[in-house]
């Protein structure tokens, strides 16, 4: 197979960073993942290794107990957790999201009261705008903060809530003004660890990504300090806006690396693999296939290398982040599926990788932004 080309965006330290992480995921994930399928979950021992070698908050300033870095380095983890086949480690909402909003609409307290227990893996963080009757249409949200003196009174419920049933905190997108629209959206910081009225409904059962804690979540007369509001004031929704570019360029950097790993997968299967007296390589149609896919692993590495470093310019625009999410998760479907295909029978079975990444990939092309939502925002652009 053809040399695999470092993304444009590396340098060493962030290419130490992905090899740092491939190990761990491949150690502490896929290693045991029979264990983490079980219980719908992974253990709060593997957070705290994550930690410790640095791979949680990785762009999150040293100040705050964080890794210094850019986003760069939290792309990195990112991608390797893909290529690894890993999606059971709730990170990407963790550092990637939670941590971000946090350092970006957070005041001086709130940083230091929660980040440097992110970057440890000792707080564990999740995002909650998900509702049962609402998805993409953030403004939509029915859960409500009332205001209370100095406190909000929260009530309602969230759900496929990624660490939902093992988080600590929770940035959680509530309508303190009911009658507002996306006006009145707004951010909470909630504490959940001996929270009265907080509950974990169900861990949900799920097609695929059966490691992942993917909870339902109830809110009864929480009280919440006002002090936990994200922002200066109330009417959040432009941030929730703001940071969705990331969050779609996060899901493009773990397509691509399931997506090189597919290929790199089925090219070593169809070359050991015989048939007819020939490796299933030496067909036509094996090859052409694989060429194809391939060459769609490629044009997908150079947009996305191309998107990131327009992210860290500070230039990459929300259009262009729904084409990375909309685009990266079709192709991560549609290459998945044609390598499936190449390995016959053996590409159902759950001990190969492929059969994983198949189950796994299907819901990125639904979260952070139904693809069907890209399309309209892209649209809007033009």
């Amino acid at each position: 197979m053809a040399t695999k080309r470092k993304p444009s965006w590396y340098d060493d330290e962030i290419t130490a960073v992905a090899e740092l992480a491939r190990g761990f995921f491949d150690r502490e994930l896929i290693a045991k993942r029979e264990q983490w399928d079980a219980q719908h979950r992974v253990d709060r021992s593997v957070w705290l290794e994550a930690g410790k070698l640095g791979l949680l908050c990785c762009s999150i300033p040293e100040e705050y107990g964080g890794g210094g870095g850019t986003f760069a380095h939290d792309l990195a983890v990112f991608e390797a957790q893909g290529y690894c086949g890993d999606y059971a480690l709730g990170n990407s909402v963790h550092s990637g999201i939670v941590a971000h909003y946090v350092l970006e609409y957070g005041n001086e307290e709130q940083k230091k009261a929660w980040l440097p227990g992110m970057a440890t893996g000792e707080i564990l963080g999740a995002i909650g705008m998900t509702e049962p009757g609402t998805g993409s249409d953030l403004k939509a949200i029915t859960t409500s903060a009332i205001r209370d003196g100095d406190h909000y009174v929260v009530n309602g419920s969230k759900t496929f809530i990624t660490n939902g049933g093992s988080a600590d905190m929770i940035v959680l997108a509530v309508k303190t003004d009911p009658k507002a629209g996306a006006k009145g959206v707004s951010l909470l910081i909630v504490d959940l660890r001996d929270c009265e009225g907080f509950a974990v409904g169900r861990v949900l059962d799920k097609v695929g990504q059966h490691g992942a804690d993917t909870s339902e979540l109830s809110f009864t007369n929480v009280r919440v300090p006002v002090s936990n509001l994200l922002g200066e004031s109330e009417g959040g929704f432009g941030q929730l806006m703001a940071q969705l570019v990331q969050e779609r360029l996060i899901i493009g950097a773990q397509a691509i690396g399931t997506i090189e790993r597919a290929v790199e997968e089925t090219v070593a299967y169809t070359k050991a693999r015989q048939a007819f007296g020939h490796s299933l390589f030496e067909f036509q149609n094996t090859a052409f296939e694989l060429a194809e896919c391939q060459t769609i692993a490629r044009t997908c590495r150079v947009f996305l290398d191309n998107c990131i470093e327009d992210h860290l310019n500070g230039q990459l625009d929300g259009a262009d982040a729904a084409m990375v999410k909309y685009w990266l998760t079709e192709q991560q479907c549609a290459v998945v599926d044609r390598c499936v295909q190449l390995y016959g029978g053996y590409g159902y079975m759950r001990e190969y990788p492929i059969a994983r990444m198949y189950e796994d990939s299907r819901v990125q092309k639904i979260y952070a932004g139904a693809n069907e939502v890209m399309k309209g925002i892209i649209a809007k652009s033009l």
